[in-house]
């Protein structure tokens, strides 16, 4: 074979190794970090970066990707577990913890399992928090009780570059009998609530009764009150029309007897009454005394004018 093809056969087969050396070291030191995540890059076995989200270059055969942590919240399951309140009562606890790493050289380097960690940190602060509550308190005061958790946790976890976000207690599981006993004292609670309700229903309905009946004797004695002063100002009204009525009738009289037509009207009304007096008198008595002129007709009429003028002068 010719040397001069040799040589070139030599210088392609190096050219494609370099090309390939070159693409594996290009590969080997471009680094594409997904979202959210974090890569921590060892450099002979020593932390050398944290590498974000995006394009990144490492040096191939020297640097490694030690730990790939990610940045988004997680959700762990804390088991169920036994703990003791402050009256003495065990109770069966299980969670649920939201956490998320906020440095990932400490969630790398400060533990070495982190989410077992936490979850561990968790359960024994629910057993301490749990035991400075009594029972009722666990049920009434959830919400207290895993801000408490919350807030003992994230002191304790700061080495670790963790941030607990939330805790929350999926089951609080009392012994048998103390749920038997909470069923009794719920029982007779409401019970209780029902006796109280039947008895305020009827005081309730007796003082609506009473009130009922005084408004009615209220309203009756109104109406009998407004009655007698419509009947006093019927009876007042009645008086006085009948007192205008004498009083006018008199007065039409009085105009009537000023003439002369009158006067002779009245003599002769009051010689028909004497007759008529005369005559009721004889019917009475079998014996009846008369004056000498007591038959004249004229007479009477002369002592009745004479009385109407002796009344006329005592008025004048």
């Amino acid at each position: 074979m010719d040397p001069v093809t040799l040589i070139f056969d030599y210088l392609f087969t190096i050219q494609a190794f370099l090309l390939i050396f070159v693409i594996v070291v290009l590969k080997g030191s471009i680094k594409f970090v997904p979202q959210n995540r974090a890569w921590i890059i060892e450099r002979f076995g020593k932390y050398q970066s944290t590498k974000e989200a995006g394009l990144n270059f490492i040096l191939p055969f020297i640097d490694r990707v030690a730990a790939d942590r990610s940045l988004k919240e997680q959700a762990v399951d804390v088991p169920s577990q036994s703990a003791i309140t402050k009256d003495n009562i065990s109770l069966i606890v299980d969670g649920v913890l939201y956490f998320r790493v906020l440095d990932p050289y400490k969630a790398t380097y400060g533990v070495d399992d982190y989410i077992f960690a936490v979850t561990q940190l968790a359960q024994t602060t629910m057993r301490s928090e749990l035991g400075k509550m009594e029972l009722d308190k666990t049920f009434e005061e959830r919400d207290l009780l895993n801000t408490n958790i919350v807030a003992a946790i994230n002191s304790a976890s700061d080495p670790w570059g963790i941030q607990v976000l939330r805790y929350e207690i999926k089951d609080i599981v009392p012994p048998n009998s103390v749920m038997e006993a909470m069923e009794a004292q719920m029982k007779a609670e409401r019970v209780k609530r029902a006796q109280i309700l039947e008895s305020e229903g009827d005081r309730q309905a007796a003082i609506n009764v009473a009130e009922g009946k005084k408004q009615a004797q209220v309203l009756a004695a109104e109406a009998e009150k407004a009655e007698q002063i419509l009947r006093a100002e019927g009876e007042a009204k009645a008086i006085i029309a009948v007192a205008d009525a004498q009083a006018e009738a008199l007065r039409k009289v009085g105009e009537a007897a000023n003439t002369e037509e009158g006067q002779k009207a009245i003599q002769l009304d009051l010689a028909t009454k004497a007759i008529a007096a005369k005559e009721a008198i004889a019917k009475e008595s079998s014996v009846v005394l008369l004056p000498d002129n007591g038959t004249d007709a004229s007479s009477l009429v002369a002592q009745g004018m004479s009385i109407i003028n002796t009344l006329n002068k005592k008025q004048g």
